[in-house]
């Protein structure tokens, strides 16, 4: 029997498609059924590796710890059971952890299409877990047609091996003006004969508006797929919603069936923007504070979620070198990975925290650079297919990267070597994560012993003076491990937190309304 679909549509974008989707995957699963996510198009440069698309992806129900162990997280699996080191596929991050959460190894159908930002006009394309330069270079309204035979069979297949998929939509349905080219929202509705949820975030007024003006602007076949309103972000007391709803209920046939409180700190990274504009701290008296650079282009910045909640810990997003003025040396500074990494490097230059990432660095504190962050401390990057751009690096690390056509994209595990000063915590921890990168970089040949690799295959190094760590890996802070090592604590698991969102819907929507979207 095929599965039954659900699907979380918005208002607007930011309304909590996204968490919301996520919490019915884990209530679903914890069902007893076998549970999937699918959004037919991304756009976000926070994406995660995931199992290759030829090899065999695990199905059904796993157990709570069985989709990490799958991905070859520490404790569970083999490296070559989870497909470490082999080539892998991107999808956005919002339908990794939405996997996660329905208990189901993350594959590439989940996300089919990937929009990756590059420039204010361009994306790169990923189709299926692989960059498409041929679709990268199509008119945005002439792709749909050409995406859209894969997309429907992705979404087949998982409602051909699955009970219930939860679906996703992108910003609006209601967006007329990209109506006939839409294929995320109300076309997948229709493929999947989905019962769809439309919420609103009610926090920024206006939620009866936004409701009643997008079911206005759809046509009666898209309205019958509607199964209920929900109000997000609400905060105060909820008897003073009436008559609101009823009235609502009047004029469109749908009722509203969930009021859901403002939760400001779930536990889910956010799927687009920096999620705290400003400072998010951990219990206890601050002990570290770490500045991560937000780049215009930063990628991936999702994976520092969990440091918001590691004791004594303080978290702060630099956008100018004053924010970098009172750190000391047991502090750290954070380069973050990047969609474009010469253009972040100017924009690190115009903001003068070249020079403070220098000062802080010379002073003896603690540096890290991820991915695009690794490549930015070398002394050059060199791009000789036009893929990035050349510019010079910071010269923090004696590297040199080159960017290649072809793009590195794979999880892997992979032991640190020996550390020393700031990093040493983290020698012989082995640690999962996940490449995805353009640029190989190596050792100047003119610049050798001035510092060295400290984990194979050039996945990172570290100065000689021992302040200054780069990694190819991304994922470092989501692994057990590493927090244990480098913080002496373990903060609350993802798991944890899926459950928390599963709990929290089934508090706050109306008795029996998610189970009856199923049957």
């Amino acid at each position: 029997m095929p599965a039954r679909c659900v699907m979380v549509l918005g208002t607007t974008s930011g309304a909590g498609k996204s968490w919301l989707a996520t919490a019915l995957c884990r209530w679903y699963a914890r069902q007893g059924l076998s549970v999937a996510p699918f959004k037919a198009q991304n756009m976000s440069n926070n994406a995660r590796v995931v199992i290759a698309p030829t090899l065999p992806a695990a199905r059904g129900s796993l157990p709570p710890e069985g989709a990490l162990a799958a991905l070859g997280r520490p404790g569970g699996g083999s490296a070559a059971a989870a497909g470490l080191d082999d080539p892998g596929g991107e999808i956005g991050s919002a339908q990794y952890f939405q996997a996660l959460a329905a208990r189901a190894v993350p594959e590439v159908r989940m996300n089919p299409l990937l929009l990756k930002p590059e420039r204010d006009t361009a994306s790169q394309v990923v189709m299926l877990g692989q960059v498409d330069e041929a679709l990268s270079r199509m008119p945005w309204r002439a792709r749909s047609a050409a995406v859209w035979p894969r997309i429907a069979q992705a979404l087949d297949e998982l409602v051909a091996e699955n009970e219930v998929v939860v679906i996703e939509g992108a910003g609006s349905p209601a967006e007329i003006n990209l109506r006939e080219s839409d294929f995320v929202n109300m076309r997948t509705a229709h493929r999947a004969r989905a019962r769809c949820l439309l919420v609103t975030d009610i926090d920024r007024g206006g939620a009866f508006a936004h409701l009643y003006g997008t079911w206005a602007l759809l046509p009666d076949e898209d309205r019958a797929l509607l199964a209920g309103f929900v109000l997000n972000k609400f905060r105060g007391d909820a008897s003073l919603l009436a008559p609101g709803p009823a009235q609502l209920l009047a004029l469109t046939g749908v009722p509203t069936v969930a009021t859901l409180p403002m939760w400001w700190q779930h536990g889910l990274p956010e799927e687009d923007g920096v999620f705290d504009d400003g400072v998010a701290q951990g219990p206890g008296e601050v002990l570290r504070t770490v500045g991560v650079l937000a780049c215009p282009r930063i990628s991936n910045l999702d994976e520092f979620q969990p440091l918001k909640r590691v004791p004594g810990l303080r978290l702060v997003w630099v956008r100018h070198a004053s924010q970098l003025a009172g750190f000391g040396p047991q502090d750290w500074i954070v380069l973050p990975g990047s969609k474009h990494t010469s253009s972040d490097l100017q924009w690190l230059r115009a903001q003068g925290l070249d020079r403070a990432v220098a000062a802080h660095a010379a002073a003896g504190g603690a540096v890290l650079g991820i991915c695009g962050g690794l490549q930015m401390l070398g002394e050059a990057l060199v791009d000789p297919h036009g893929i990035d751009g050349n510019a010079p690096g910071l010269g923090l690390l004696p590297l040199v990267t080159v960017f290649a056509r072809e793009k590195t994209v794979r999880r892997r595990r992979a032991r640190f070597g020996p550390l020393r000063g700031a990093w040493s915590a983290l020698s012989g921890v082995e640690a999962v994560g996940y490449e995805v990168h353009h640029g190989q970089t190596a050792e100047h040949p003119q610049l050798q012993g001035d510092g060295g690799a400290v984990m194979p295959d050039g996945l990172a190094w570290q100065n000689a003076r021992g302040n200054v760590l780069a990694v190819y890996l991304h994922g470092l802070f989501e692994d057990a491990a590493v927090l244990r090592a480098l913080f002496g604590t373990q903060v609350p698991t993802l798991d944890a937190t899926f459950d928390a969102l599963a709990d929290f819907v089934d508090e706050h929507f109306a008795p029996g309304v998610l189970q009856g979207l199923v049957q």
